[in-house]
């Protein structure tokens, strides 16, 4: 069995997303309404690029509809939460049969945290899979889709707050973390992060305890795109700092030495639950598409001219996610791809 993974800027035949539920996420009435509109706005400008199918809880499809328009396919199975990129299924290309497959990682609640809940999230990833006709593979390892990032060339960017904490993997080793992501993504080098930014933890509201792809994604094979907090008062000058120094002294699984790109974060530190982690960083491509978070910001159209200079023939397109980020990610962490095998 070899299963590869293909990088996201790879053709995709469809984008996946799942829609916001009343839970703990969710639980007053108009953050649930903006959240949807939210969502929804995602869904509409990935549309432009790619067939988009959205996962509704029962009961659900009807509002859905409304706010999506007609263009994108809606279907109903249980959830808990919304953000697909974490809760589906990791979509590979299994190379002995030339088909596409599905990687079925261990969901628990980004490492069991107490506000969350997972019952359905985590079966979602197979339902997904079976709707999109491809074979799953089982890991044992607890993981999710923002906590990893390819090149399609061999590389995946890692966090150790993630796939080695005791939330999730207890006892697991860097060597055998290592071993299961290559086996599953077809990668043979692992750069490991120390950690995330510093609202992705306890005591900053909902977080995922240092997912990667808010901090650092690959935008193409040797070129590394990393959130640059320009502000010292923040605690993510530090961190981001430290990112892109370690990143530059890396080279990928070719042996290239990683050139990085820094993207200035947006001018808003704070909000009032604390630091924010607002970032460009948690952008998505899709079919001749970047489908990038804006937040009303100064910093918006810098964002997208870096963007449209890595990507002279995608359309980039700002979408304000500031309502998806309070609760706990980005725009990339609310979409999945299934790449075209």
């Amino acid at each position: 069995m070899t299963l590869y993974m293909p990088p996201e800027w790879a053709p995709h035949d469809r984008t996946w997303m799942a829609w916001p539920g009343p839970n703990t996420t969710f639980q007053d009435p108009d953050d649930l309404a903006a959240s949807r509109r939210a969502w929804a706005a995602v869904a509409r400008a990935v549309r432009r690029f790619e067939p988009v199918t959205m996962v509704c809880g029962p009961g659900q499809t009807g509002s859905a509809r409304q706010l999506l328009g007609p263009d994108v396919d809606v279907v109903e199975r249980e959830l808990d939460d919304a953000w697909m990129r974490d809760i589906g299924p990791t979509f590979v290309r299994d190379t002995a049969t030339g088909g596409l497959a599905a990687v079925d990682w261990v969901f628990n609640g980004w490492g069991a945290q107490e506000w969350a809940s997972w019952e359905h999230d985590a079966k979602i990833a197979r339902h997904v899979a079976d709707l999109a006709g491809a074979p799953v593979h089982a890991s044992p390892l607890v993981n999710e889709g923002g906590g990893i990032h390819v090149d399609g060339e061999g590389t995946v960017l890692l966090t150790e707050t993630v796939q080695l904490g005791p939330e999730r993997n207890p006892g697991w080793t860097k060597e055998r973390v290592e071993a299961e992501i290559h086996a599953r993504l077809g990668t043979t080098e692992a750069i490991w992060l120390p950690r995330g930014l510093t609202a992705d933890y306890p005591g900053h509201g909902f977080g995922t305890l240092g997912h990667v792809d808010i901090v650092a994604a690959f935008a193409a094979p040797g070129v590394v795109l990393v959130h640059s907090q320009q502000d010292p008062a923040h605690p993510d000058f530090e961190v981001s700092k430290e990112v892109a120094g370690l990143l530059r002294g890396r080279t990928d699984a070719r042996g290239r030495a990683l050139e990085v790109v820094e993207v200035p974060a947006p001018t808003v530190l704070a909000d009032d639950e604390g630091w924010v982690d607002h970032s460009y960083i948690n952008h998505y491509l899709c079919n001749g598409g970047v489908v990038l978070c804006g937040f009303d910001d100064p910093r918006d159209e810098l964002a997208a001219g870096i963007f449209r200079r890595l990507f002279p023939r995608r359309t980039v397109t700002l979408v304000d996610a500031r309502t998806i980020f309070a609760g706990g990610g980005g725009i990339h962490c609310v979409t999945q791809q299934q790449p075209r095998i």
